[in-house]
């Protein structure tokens, strides 16, 4: 059974950096479309990042140009680097996983699209 735990979430001053880590178990991640979501109290969860065709990423409009996804199949992990972060960018944030029966990744930001979650990371950003 495949597990997502985030960590790495704190609160951090308007233009700070963080690093989210989701740690995978229970797969090999390889067998996984994976992605980030977010959602701040009061909203709709949000996709932010997701794995697409040919190892590339697609990202929100809110994001893209700040935060970087990657993955380490060997440490069976999910990294996000997020820059240049923005009061807006406080959230809680989530990794997210479906399983690959196409053989790729979609790329897809909607949330009914997966359907393995992790517990979420805080992230809390002060002007």
């Amino acid at each position: 059974q495949v597990r997502l735990v985030e960590s790495g979430g704190d609160s951090v001053q308007s233009g700070g950096s963080l690093r989210l880590s989701c740690k995978v178990s229970g797969t090999p991640l390889g067998r996984y479309c994976m992605a980030w979501f977010r959602q701040a109290p009061g909203q709709e969860r949000e996709g932010i990042a997701a794995a697409a065709n040919r190892d590339t990423t697609r990202y929100s409009d809110s994001v893209e140009g700040r935060f970087i996804h990657s993955r380490s199949n060997a440490e069976s992990a999910l990294y996000l680097q997020m820059n240049d972060l923005k009061p807006e960018d406080t959230a809680m944030y989530f990794c997210a996983a479906v399983e690959n029966i196409r053989g790729f990744c979609s790329g897809s930001l909607r949330e009914y699209d997966y359907d393995v979650w992790g517990q979420g990371t805080q992230v809390t950003v002060s002007s």
